[in-house]
């Protein structure tokens, strides 16, 4: 299996753990969450990191910043995925942030099995970009980096999740340096033309 899934930090697991055991559950606004039958457990964490192309202070060269948001779950119940928990740093440490469902469940799960079948060893992770409503798997190089930190290498690897912006293929995986130049076009209004006049 190519992929090195990094553990995610143990408060933020635990704080899922303990929001699965709570009325959390019963008031989640997550209906599949509410009617499994059985017992829930949170798999595949991966870190969710969030790139702005548009910051005027990211470094040159195609090496854009991004900064992590939290650390997301899949709530398996059964034998598929029926949500998502997402955890987030706060000035106590790691804790649960809400649950939510939706076509990123299955979308992020098949994304992972296409990761899985590639030659190449990865390190997942989620880049979401919020400005176009666009989050991918993106498949690190370095599989013993800190999940935490860094940025998108040129030669990593995005895989769109479904749904993706109109023009860009879902799962259909893209290098960061073909991809990243054609969201910051998308994201970067041209320059108004002066009038002669």
């Amino acid at each position: 299996m190519p992929l090195h899934v990094s553990p995610a930090p143990a408060p933020a697991l635990r704080s899922v753990l303990a929001a699965l055991g709570s009325p959390a559950v019963r008031e989640a606004h997550t209906p599949a969450l509410r009617s499994v039958q059985g017992p829930l457990s949170p798999e595949l964490p991966l870190p969710l990191h969030v790139l702005d192309v548009r910051d005027p202070i990211a470094p040159p060269a195609g090496s854009p910043r991004t900064r992590l948001a939290g650390w997301r779950f899949l709530i398996r119940g059964g034998d598929r995925p029926v949500a998502a928990a997402d955890t987030v740093l706060t000035p106590g440490g790691w804790s649960f942030s809400h649950f939510f469902e939706g076509p990123y469940l299955a979308s992020t799960e098949r994304a992972v099995r296409q990761a899985e079948s590639m030659a190449t060893r990865h390190q997942p992770r989620l880049l979401s970009v919020p400005d176009l409503y666009m989050l991918t798997l993106w498949l690190h190089g370095d599989t013993e980096a800190d999940p935490a930190t860094g940025a998108p290498a040129p030669a990593d690897l995005l895989i769109p999740l479904a749904p993706a912006p109109p023009g860009i293929a879902s799962h259909l995986p893209y290098r960061v340096a073909d991809l990243l130049p054609v969201l910051t076009l998308r994201l970067i209004p041209p320059p108004l033309l002066e009038s002669t006049a």
